[in-house]
């Protein structure tokens, strides 16, 4: 009999309730439905039926049972057999079931798989796995937005030569190193060859350190007289600096260093003779593409080691041998996973041809299109590789440098932010002069087209207002607001000191402008939308009515998706045309001609009404207003966060901190957070993701755990920092 539970309690329950406590358990599964037993009663051999005998037959006579007729031995045996056959039957469908690989079911998973496939380990794979979007996530399906998200993040990971000039510009030497055999002295005469050809012969010169292996000076030789470039031979031994005065006048020297096993103690000795001279050695390890990936990692680990006991530093990286590789994801797993800048590709032997600038892009591309199927039978059980925990701090480092970097491209006025983090914990005379010399040249020209005005009044439960937030010309918030104590007095004056200092064109506010302002901006024909309560009174079709009481009166627009409280909404405009009195105009200026915008937010999923909203544009704005009242609308959230942000900033965790200062990173932090929430590009959906990932991981409101994640991204920031693991020079 088969028995299903939502668990193996419940099953057993089942179990017992129906055969008793002797029960025979032949078989176990989970299924969609829960645990699967398959049973059987002990006695059902010695009933003689099998357990598969029909009920009790009774007699005519009501409730009075007839005698059971005697058995049939005949019957009775192959019924047994016929049953016995059968759960046989069911045992090796289960037996193959079990031993079939295991489909993944959710879309990590399979994205796990595709990377398993390729040759990516599943370190790799898991972390990048863990900043899945919450929108690829709801979906288990593998399509191609779900593999170009894939291709992306690894991308990212895999740092390259952004300008191959501005490497080769760099005076100075660069030496190649890394095991036996893995190609260095054709590497040395690809790059030289690639030097020469932008730069000519004269500044360029070779030398060779390997003078173990019969033939190395005499095939560095050759080269050197192929492209008419010097060749100078140096002992394992001896330090660099003893060639220096014999190479005046050469600005790139490259030095193809005798082979070594990463186990070979000598490595250390090797690295340490290279950085003997005064003048700065650039190490480029080599990374056999066809080597085993434990090998790989040995090797990576090791040299670094000795780079770093020698008092050098060693992050950049040539691939050798890429046409002799079967696949090229094992090697890319290694270079993304410690952080290495990957420099050049080698495929072959010919000098220069066989080696080009790495692309990080179609690198990851090809890894991703050479996949072959998993032979374990399972993504989740996978074992794991023993370099699982092998990647270090630098890589993280650099992880982060991304994130951050993302962060300065996306949103102007970030870097300001960072400036503003970075004075914590700084004398509190100290804090206030640099943050006066922040502010004062924040934002910059060109920087600001609009304003969003935030309401003149103290946000509830603090003792202080939430600070003004510009807009750049492209309608992005700037990562660090205005401190509105900064501003001048007068709502009029603000705007005009606004518009001679920034050309400022648009203006969002809290509540209707004042009939001074109001009629500076009609008279300039500038941009502007309130945000106002129901209880605003108009004048509509020749009456005084509040805006609430106009709800079902208003011609609906549109629909809009929308991000409220931080959650996915729906909102439903509707509008009018009114006309509003403004406190304080001039006789015959009461009244103005304006737009009455209605706004319903409503869930996504349930449709429940979460709120709403209004506003009061210019009539003479027409539908342009709709752009400007759904920024409104969004802003709604900043001083909540901004709260949330105050809060987390304790100056007993981060240091000495100004009120002034602090005020300004909680409004920057909440500003960072809303734009990465309402954001709906994919390039917002992968910062987004990897923000959740690195920082305070998926809560009920993900605007308040992507604020509680830049907030841990800046503290893992200064501890990476500290350690001297931060963002390096890239040239």
């Amino acid at each position: 009999m088969r028995f299903v539970g939502v668990n193996s309690r419940e099953a057993m329950r089942q179990v017992r309730a129906a055969l008793g406590d002797e029960a025979l358990i032949l078989a176990n599964r989970h299924t969609e439905q829960g645990v699967e037993i398959l049973a059987m009663a002990e006695s059902a051999a010695e009933d003689g039926n099998g357990g598969i005998g029909e009920s009790t037959p009774r007699s005519a006579e009501p409730g009075r049972p007839a005698a059971p007729a005697p058995p049939d031995p005949t019957q009775a045996f192959e019924a047994m057999s016929a049953r016995l056959l059968e759960e046989m039957r069911d045992m090796r469908s289960l037996l193959t079931e079990r031993n079939r690989p295991e489909s993944p079911e959710t879309l990590g998973e399979k994205l796990i798989q595709t990377m398993l496939e390729a040759g990516f380990g599943q370190a790799l794979a898991e972390e990048v796995v863990s900043a899945l979007p919450e929108e690829l996530a709801r979906t288990a399906a593998l399509d191609e937005r779900a593999l170009a998200w894939l291709a992306r993040q690894l991308a990212k990971r895999l740092s390259g030569l952004d300008d191959e000039a501005a490497f080769m510009d760099r005076t100075g030497i660069v030496a190649l190193i890394g095991p036996t055999g893995v190609g260095k002295t054709t590497t040395t005469a690809k790059l030289a060859a690639r030097y020469v050809m932008s730069h000519g012969t004269r500044p360029v010169a070779l030398v060779t350190t390997d003078s173990f292996r019969i033939g190395a000076h005499e095939q560095l030789r050759i080269y050197s007289r192929l492209l008419d470039v010097p060749m100078y031979a140096l002992n394992a031994d001896q330090p660099v600096s003893d060639l220096l005065e014999r190479m005046k006048g050469k600005s790139w020297v490259i030095i193809d260093t005798v082979g070594m096993s990463q186990r070979d103690h000598r490595v250390i000795e090797q690295v340490g003779h290279l950085h003997g001279g005064d003048s700065p050695v650039r190490l480029v390890l080599l990374l056999n593409a066809a080597s085993q990936p434990e090998t790989l990692e040995e090797v990576v680990v090791r040299y670094r080691q000795a780079a770093q006991a020698a008092g050098g530093e060693l992050n950049d990286c040539i691939i050798t041998k890429q046409d002799e590789a079967g696949r090229l994801a094992p090697v890319l797993d290694i270079v993304m996973r410690h952080g290495l800048r990957l420099l050049f590709v080698s495929h072959g032997q010919r000098v220069p041809e066989d080696m080009v600038l790495a692309e990080p892009v179609a690198l990851i591309e090809q890894a991703l299109a050479d996949r072959a199927p998993l032979t374990r039978p399972n993504v989740r059980q996978v074992a794991e590789p023993a370099v699982r925990n092998s990647g270090n701090l630098l890589g993280q480092g650099r992880r982060l440098a991304g994130v951050l970097q993302a962060l300065r491209q996306r949103l102007p006025g970030f870097e300001r932010l960072e400036e503003a983090w970075n004075l914590l914990g700084l004398p509190s005379t100290i804090q206030q002069q640099r943050l006066e010399e922040l502010l004062s040249e924040y934002p910059g020209p060109g920087q600001v087209q609009g304003m969003m005005w935030s309401e003149r009044r103290r946000v509830p439960g603090e003792s202080w207002s939430m600070p003004d937030v510009a807009l750049s010309p492209e309608g992005t918030w700037l990562a660090l607001p205005l401190l509105q104590h900064r501003q001048v007095a007068g709502q009029k004056a603000r705007l005009e000191a606004s518009l001679e200092r920034h050309l400022i064109d648009l203006h969002l506010m809290s509540g209707l402008p004042d009939g001074e302002t109001g009629e500076w901006l009609e008279q300039r024909k500038l941009s502007w939308c309130s945000q106002v309560r129901g209880s605003q009174r108009v004048e509509h079709a020749g009456e005084r009515l509040s805006l609430a009481s106009l709800a079902g009166v208003g011609e609906g627009v549109s629909e809009e998706r929308c991000r409220f409280r931080g959650g996915p909404a729906r909102l439903s405009l509707s509008t009018l045309p009114v006309n509003v009195a403004l406190k304080g105009s001039r006789r015959g200026q009461e009244h103005l001609a304006a737009q009455a915008w209605l706004g319903e937010v409503r869930d996504e999923e349930s449709s429940r009404i979460l709120g709403t909203r209004y506003w009061i544009a210019p009539a003479r704005l027409g539908g342009e207003s709709k752009p400007l009242l759904l920024t409104l609308l969004q802003g709604d959230v900043l001083p909540q966060l901004a709260r949330r942000a105050w809060q987390r900033l304790d100056p007993a965790e981060l240091g000495e901190l100004r009120a002034d200062l602090k005020l300004s990173m909680a409004g920057g932090l909440a500003t960072v957070a809303a734009h990465l929430d309402l954001a709906e590009d994919e390039a917002a959906m992968d910062l987004r993701a990897e923000l959740l990932g690195l920082g305070g991981g998926r809560r009920r409101r993900r605007d308040v755990a992507l604020l509680e994640s830049l907030i841990q991204l800046f503290m893992v920031r200064d501890t990476i920092r500290h350690l001297g693991l931060g963002e390096r020079e890239t040239g």
